[in-house]
């Protein structure tokens, strides 16, 4: 964002709006993130078992966990489970280009954002949903997910697996398996939560990590999402 338009959007936000005006400009709000809920319900509402995988928009073909998320989506589906991708490119193509492969659902939640984000092509046709908020979109993500795993990405990655993790650790949603794939990336972060967060600060509890697992490998990935389920019947979240 350049410093103008960052600066428009701050001067915007102080304004003085009269009552017309905030009226107009909220019954739009309102009826547009409707749209977007309804979109969704509809397109999602018989999906079947899903996990999603996160992971970075900038992570390049020959990268090792563009091939890794490729291999797990082409695992996950022939395990039984479709695959929800946050539809852009990176860690997400690779998503659904391995669903796509094995020939399973190939889910594409997409976001309206004004650099890196377009639909890749390996999205099923009827799968596809855009959106302009990102809130809507993680509503989708845990509403119609089993699973979660979490490749290298970058704060939107964050942000949708410690949305994940809040919603279970709150009991929100069910405690589904949360997977993270690469110790070398997650494995200090996981290092400053216990050692800071949790040991010094007395900010979560040590259970919380129990919600996790990390692993290194395709195989572990999809073995972790198949041995929780051994155990239960397949149902959406809500």
């Amino acid at each position: 964002m350049t410093e103008e338009k960052n600066e428009k959007k701050i001067r915007q936000a102080f304004l003085e709006k009269n009552w017309s005006e905030i009226k107009s400009q909220n019954s739009w709000t309102i009826f547009k993130v409707m749209s977007e809920f309804v979109e969704g319900f509809e397109k999602l509402a018989k999906i079947g078992p899903c996990v999603s995988i996160f992971g970075s928009a900038r992570t390049q073909p020959d990268n090792k966990y563009y091939l890794m998320a490729e291999e797990i989506a082409e695992k996950l589906v022939q395990n039984g489970y479709g695959v929800i991708t946050g539809g852009g490119p990176g860690i997400m193509e690779a998503g659904n280009k391995g669903a796509r492969k094995a020939g399973g659902k190939s889910v594409g939640l997409n976001i309206h954002l004004p650099f890196e984000q377009y639909d890749n092509k390996y999205i099923d046709s009827d799968k596809l949903i855009n959106f302009d908020y990102f809130f809507v979109r993680k509503v989708m993500f845990v509403r119609y997910s089993q699973g979660f795993i979490g490749m290298p990405g970058g704060m939107g990655t964050l942000d949708e697996i410690f949305e994940a993790i809040t919603l279970i650790q709150t009991e929100k949603i069910g405690r589904f398996p949360i997977v993270l794939v690469g110790r070398e990336y997650w494995g200090g972060l996981i290092d400053w939560l216990k050692a800071i967060v949790c040991q010094q600060f007395k900010n979560v509890s040590e259970e919380d990590f129990d919600l996790i697992t990390l692993v290194d490998t395709t195989d572990e990935a999809v073995d972790a999402i198949n041995d929780f389920y051994s155990k239960y019947l397949l149902s959406p979240n809500f």
